[in-house]
């Protein structure tokens, strides 16, 4: 069994190795192809290391490097994540970082088009991907993906909402730097990459589920055993069709449990009915994983 868990465990933390160096080249193609091209400044840290890179070109005689700037901005969150949020994450967090500092600086910058528009969309499309993707599969990209999962655990607003409302500031620098359009290209792009980063990282969306089944032990059975969620239960509903005596069961889990709840239910009672729905605002205790 030891033996098992060592497997499980190594196959981990390759699969969020991967993960990084995936994360790695996103960043790097949104940052080198598009983001630097067009004059878009990117969200997060990743566009206040761009902003200081352009300050230092223009009032000293050199021009600090960004994947550099990136990795020491890094270097104070990576001790919040070790104390906020957890040793793994923090490890895996500075891989990641590590990786786009270095992919930043192999990938050449390349102008792909000279439409700021499409610079701003895609910029912001492929980093929503590979950062959601990071976040899905428990490490972050550094920057104020560490502060916004703190500020999300406190608050429980959505990582994309907090990175939108936190890049204010890169939108107006960007204004100031290289002209108000391009303060509007980048909002479009700081925009854009949260709510991609809000559809691929769905550990943080939460569904209501309702079930009404004849067999509800075997149900609550097979959800608990593959997902840690509080159920309530509502004994003697009847059915109107048969007016057989049913039972129904509600809890909330988040997108990310969707398939665990399909196989529980497909293992206890395929003939339930379950009716799930999008849940806005949870109120009291909602059980989040660790990373």
């Amino acid at each position: 069994m030891d033996d098992l868990q060592r497997v499980m465990q190594r196959h981990q933390y390759t699969a969020k190795a991967s993960t990084a160096f995936l994360y790695s080249i996103c960043v790097s193609i949104a940052m080198n192809f598009f983001w630097q091209p067009g004059n878009i400044y990117a969200s997060g840290m990743n566009g206040f290391a761009q902003l200081l890179s352009t300050l230092s070109g223009r009032f000293f005689s050199f021009t600090l490097s960004i994947p550099i700037l990136l990795f020491l901005l890094n270097l104070p969150l990576f001790i919040l994540a070790w104390r906020q949020i957890s040793h793994r994450f923090t490890i895996f967090t500075f891989i990641a970082v590590s990786f786009a500092s270095v992919m930043m600086k192999l990938i050449p910058i390349t102008q792909v088009t000279f439409d700021p528009i499409i610079c701003a969309i895609f910029g912001g499309v492929v980093n929503g991907f590979g950062t959601g993707l990071a976040l899905k599969n428990g490490i972050s990209t550094g920057g104020l993906d560490i502060i916004s999962l703190v500020l999300q655990k406190r608050t429980g607003k959505s990582v994309g909402t907090i990175n939108i409302t936190c890049n204010l500031f890169i939108i107006i620098a960007a204004g100031f730097v290289f002209g108000w359009p391009y303060a509007f290209y980048s909002a479009l792009g700081i925009f854009v990459n949260g709510k991609v980063m809000d559809m691929v990282y769905t550990r943080q969306q939460k569904m209501q589920v309702m079930i009404v089944t004849d067999k509800p032990r075997k149900v609550i059975d097979n959800i608990q055993e593959r997902m840690r969620r509080g159920i309530t239960i509502v004994h003697d509903a009847e059915g109107a069709y048969h007016h057989d005596e049913k039972t129904i069961l509600f809890t909330v889990i988040s997108r990310y449990e969707m398939h665990n709840l399909q196989v529980a239910m497909r293992a206890s009672d395929p003939k339930a009915f379950v009716s799930i729905s999008d849940s806005v605002k949870i109120l009291g205790h909602f059980y989040e994983p660790s990373m």
